[in-house]
């Protein structure tokens, strides 16, 4: 299928940005690897495509003393590249070499994957996990929020009409796992788990298993006891959908599966 007519624009500042987004039907188009898809296929049909892509401002990768902050049109494989990104947020190069196949990590971005909030998706989980900051732009100013309230529901977050998701800060320090399970490498995960440890504080964000990225914090309380206890917790943190090939409850024994790997690498019993 062919995507329906619509305008281009590509702005040379943020304030032009802002102000082609306040026409009515504008989209933000940044990688555009999930919306030119769903142009294609007729399930969005803006008037007007506002191209971010030149925006250098929110582009990069940088480390200050207690955050590592990563633009939003900065590309997976940038990210998975990275040497900052490998040192200091180890799980977001991981999870970076998950997604898709290499034409899709060449243009995809960050701020794309975070903005659309699907599910399915690495990055949201890997942002809650982490505990980020997500950076938002707008006409009146900046303003920022913590991943554990972006994320809404099935690709809703908590962007505002004409704002711009800018970066994501991912605090310093701790030690990350991250995990997926898919049939075939650069599909969907079937299930997916990013899991942090800063010092006794537990944070296991299950992704493919609802709306949205999940905090598993029964599961995360229980893991100071055993392994053991931390997945029998998970049922009271996750209650997955079926889906084309599998059951809720092979999901959930996916999930345990997964969380037993990640504590098993922090050597937990």
């Amino acid at each position: 299928m062919k995507a329906p007519p619509f305008a281009y624009a590509k702005p040379r500042s943020l304030d032009e940005a802002f102000d082609l987004l306040a026409r009515p039907g504008a989209k933000i188009l940044a990688g555009g690897q999930s919306l030119i898809p769903s142009l294609n296929m007729r399930l969005s049909s803006p008037d007007l495509l506002v191209d971010i892509g030149g925006l250098s401002p929110l582009a990069g990768i940088r480390v200050a003393d207690t955050v590592t902050r990563i633009g939003a049109l900065t590309t997976h494989v940038q990210i998975a590249k990275s040497a900052e990104v490998r040192k200091h947020a180890p799980m977001l190069a991981e999870a970076a070499l998950q997604i898709a196949h290499p034409s899709i990590r060449n243009r995809g971005t960050l701020g794309g994957s975070l903005a659309l909030a699907d599910p399915a998706a690495e990055y949201p989980a890997c942002a809650l996990a982490l505990g980020a900051t997500l950076v938002i732009q707008g006409t009146k100013g900046e303003r920022r929020t913590s991943a554990d309230d972006f994320f809404k529901g099935l690709f809703d977050t908590d962007l505002k009409p004409g704002e711009i998701l800018a970066a994501a800060e991912f605090p310093l320090g701790g030690k990350s796992s991250f995990h997926e399970l898919a049939r075939r490498h650069g599909d969907y995960a079937t299930v997916g788990l990013a899991a942090h440890r800063r010092d006794s504080e537990f944070r296991l964000a299950f992704f493919g298993v609802g709306a949205k990225a999940i905090l598993a914090r029964n599961a995360a309380a229980a893991a100071k006891i055993s392994v053991a206890a931390a997945r029998e917790a998970l049922a009271r943190d996750l209650d997955p959908p079926a889906d084309l090939y599998h059951t809720g409850a092979t999901k959930l024994h996916l999930a345990r599966v997964l969380l037993g790997r990640a504590l098993a690498q922090w050597n937990m019993k």
